[in-house]
């Protein structure tokens, strides 16, 4: 049983600075067991035979220097499922967001091993027009402890009252992967303000759909280890005429035929105030094929 809870202090913070850095959200055990989870992914090999929405790396097959990203690894793989379709996790999202319940959208599944290239600086909530209300709110996981070296995620601090940007720039190993963010600075008038987050393992971050990120080169001879949980609003549902564009055309598979509803088997309510959560969690997670 997980029980991480938020202060209303956190609460302001994270109003305040667009992110909130925490600590002591995975135990040792976890952290290690998905260390383990990330390795088969990556040579893929998919413990609930589904293959994960996105397999952007695959070992033996892809650029060493870029990072090892997978989309959805929790259909893939249990011990990632019970990791982010925790209630508490969702929870925690929603009292963040203002939100009546919490479900995922997805999850990263990201392994920046030594010499790894950057990732660009970018919002997330500009590339959800394929659903509505288009919110966005992530929960960041370290599995190693992290550094400005490692490459860690950064944010600009209050940069989720900025103006909206649209998706420009490079993602996966951009030459400069501040570029973007520093344009829509400059159009701001304000100078950014960098934020590491350095958390030992276990640690992590909450982030608002709008604030810029990236992370840098992991310079450092140590690996860095992510799992990111998205999670949308449970009352969120798709819109129809967005599907063709962006990753609405990786997720718009997932729509009903005849409504806009938004399948729990596809993206699970994780905690709703009334307490509802999607009942096939738990015996999906309990599984053993």
């Amino acid at each position: 049983m997980h029980g991480f809870r938020l202060s209303a202090a956190q609460i302001e913070q994270f109003n305040e600075d667009g992110f909130l850095i925490v600590e002591n959200l995975l135990d040792d055990e976890t952290v290690e067991r998905l260390r383990g989870r990330f390795e088969r992914l990556f040579r893929g090999e998919f413990e609930t035979g589904l293959v994960p929405d996105e397999v952007n790396w695959r070992e033996g097959q892809s650029d060493p220097t870029l990072t090892r990203q997978i989309c959805n690894g929790w259909r893939a793989d249990r011990t990632i499922a019970r990791t982010v379709l925790r209630a508490d996790l969702g929870q925690a999202i929603a009292e963040l967001g203002d939100w009546p319940g919490a479900r995922i959208m997805i999850d990263n599944v990201l392994w920046k091993p030594p010499g790894t290239r950057p990732l660009g600086y970018h919002q997330d909530n500009a590339y959800l027009s394929w659903f509505t209300p288009k919110q966005l709110l992530s929960c960041w996981m370290a599995l190693d402890a992290t550094r400005a070296e490692t490459g860690t995620v950064e944010f600009v601090r209050g940069s989720h009252k900025w103006h909206h940007s649209q998706p420009e720039g490079e993602f996966h190993g951009p030459q400069d992967y501040r570029r973007s963010v520093e344009l829509a600075a400059e159009r701001e008038g304000v100078q950014p303000e960098y934020v590491y987050v350095e958390v030992p393992q276990g640690g992590g971050a909450f982030h608002h759909g709008w604030t810029w990120h990236g992370s840098g080169h992991n310079t450092a001879s140590e690996h860095r280890r992510a799992l990111v949980l998205h999670a949308m609003r449970s009352d969120t549902r798709f819109v129809p005429e967005q599907l063709s564009e962006g990753i609405g055309r990786v997720y718009g598979r997932y729509k009903h035929l005849t409504d806009n509803e938004i399948d729990e088997n596809y993206f699970p309510v994780l905690w709703r105030h009334d307490g509802y959560r999607t009942p096939g969690i738990e015996t999906f997670t309990r599984s053993t094929g």
